[in-house]
């Protein structure tokens, strides 16, 4: 006897009701690859992302709480298709501050003990505070979040140190006061100097270090910046009694900002010297920008073992001393704002692409990786975070007179702390 089995129709059911999720997650998949293939944020797309496109992980692979139904979780996945941070698929650069009160900064002015003067807004009369509560979101990744014992963990036994002028000061005791709060007392120690100062992680076996070398070359700036720009002079091809401090770490961590930003011309010195400072000719700045950025490549091509020694070089910092550039014709340069510009691309006077084009240019033919941590598109935006009146001057606070007149007085270069410098440690992080 024949056994009748199930009508074509009961299959169809079944079938269908088995690969109806399948079916969902397929078409999800197929257009986060679509979207993303033809994005210009990831680009070039390498066999590695190719692959992880591919697996769609971050939506198929997605736990579901207990207390979220399927359908919500799809929802939220839509709502944000960001990949996690990966250095070579992830452009930083891309992206928007968002304001976020719930996020709260690692340290404050008051709490940090090793923040000079200058970069403690806060404490020296500022009273608006939404500037510590932007929030980089790039639109390609998630950027994770600074985690101090991560960090710690990643630089344990290791000698960190970063090289230039008060910029990257700046950048260094952001990065020390974001990791000290989470070690006890008798476990660490400061020893500042003038050219050198280190922060000791005894229980990681971490140095955390700064040098200061304002131009990396020598100058007759080194010691105290000469304020005149016309009588600064550069030996643009002498690195060796400076490069002698950065030898022995195994991270370096270099920036060359504002301080090239002297006017068209530079006053340039390179050879024998036989001359004295006198024998100086002037050069055009991206010139002597050029010769002297040769010196520190060559310096790390010939000295640096890229197996036991990473590098780093932070991209310029814009300044922010002209308000017309982001729309405020009658504006005090940076005083008194406080929120980032929101038009997408802004890009102002204060940074110089010929400048930056001069430093990739001697990087892509340098013998030694060099990671570059790109912060001066996102850096743009935040007209309202740098120090402005509430900061000093030869070693002295604002006068409430000097303060009256931010036009002259307003420091639109440097940055409140916390601050902005916070996320360039964020990005830093990210990539070591």
């Amino acid at each position: 006897m024949t056994l009748a089995g199930p009508s074509p129709s009961t299959i169809m059911k079944a079938y269908r009701g088995k690969l109806h999720l399948s079916i969902i997650t397929l078409v999800l998949c197929s257009f986060a690859f679509v979207a993303l293939f033809y994005t210009e944020r990831v680009s070039p797309l390498s066999t590695n992302s190719i692959l992880k496109l591919k697996s769609c992980s971050k939506k198929s692979a997605t736990k579901k709480s207990s207390d979220k139904t399927a359908e919500e979780s799809v929802h939220n996945s839509l709502l944000d298709d960001r990949f996690d941070f990966d250095p070579e698929e992830c452009n930083v650069v891309h992206g928007k501050w968002a304001f976020n009160r719930s996020i709260k900064p690692l340290y404050t002015d008051r709490s940090c003990p090793y923040l000079d003067r200058q970069f403690c807004c806060v404490k020296n009369g500022r009273r608006d505070s939404d500037y510590r509560h932007w929030e980089w979101q790039p639109d390609d990744c998630t950027l994770p979040r600074f985690n101090p014992e991560i960090a710690l963990k990643k630089l344990r036994g290791k000698r960190l140190l970063f090289v230039g002028d008060s910029l990257q000061r700046g950048q260094w005791q952001s990065f020390v006061c974001m990791v000290e709060s989470i070690i006890p007392e008798d476990k660490k120690s400061m020893k500042r100097g003038r050219a050198l100062s280190v922060f000791t992680a005894k229980e990681y076996d971490v140095t955390i270090e700064f040098y200061w070398a304002p131009f990396l070359v020598e100058s007759n700036s080194d010691v105290h910046i000469i304020g005149d720009p016309k009588q600064r002079i550069l030996r643009v091809d002498s690195i060796a009694k400076h490069a002698q401090h950065w030898e022995g770490r195994d991270i370096l961590v270099f920036n060359t900002y504002v301080w090239w930003m002297s006017g068209l011309k530079i006053k340039s010195l390179w050879g024998s010297f036989a001359n004295g400072e006198e024998g100086y000719e002037e050069l055009d700045t991206t010139v002597a920008y050029k010769i002297g950025l040769k010196t520190w490549a060559n310096w790390v091509d010939s000295t640096v073992n890229p197996n036991k020694t990473r590098v780093f070089f932070t991209t310029m910092s814009p300044t922010h001393t002209r308000s017309a550039d982001w729309g405020k014709m009658e504006g005090l340069r940076c005083y008194n704002e406080t929120k980032p510009v929101m038009k997408k691309k802004h890009w102002g006077t204060g940074s110089n692409k010929q400048m930056m084009s001069v430093v990739a240019s001697i990087v892509e033919k340098m013998k030694v990786p060099v990671t570059f941590v790109n912060i001066t598109q996102i850096s743009e935006y935040r007209i309202d975070a740098h120090t402005s009146v509430y900061t000093e001057t030869g070693g002295k606070l604002l006068t409430d007179e000097q303060k009256a007149d931010p036009l002259h007085h307003a420091d639109c270069i440097h940055w409140c702390l916390p601050g902005v410098p916070d996320t360039w440690n964020q990005i830093f992080l990210a990539h070591l």
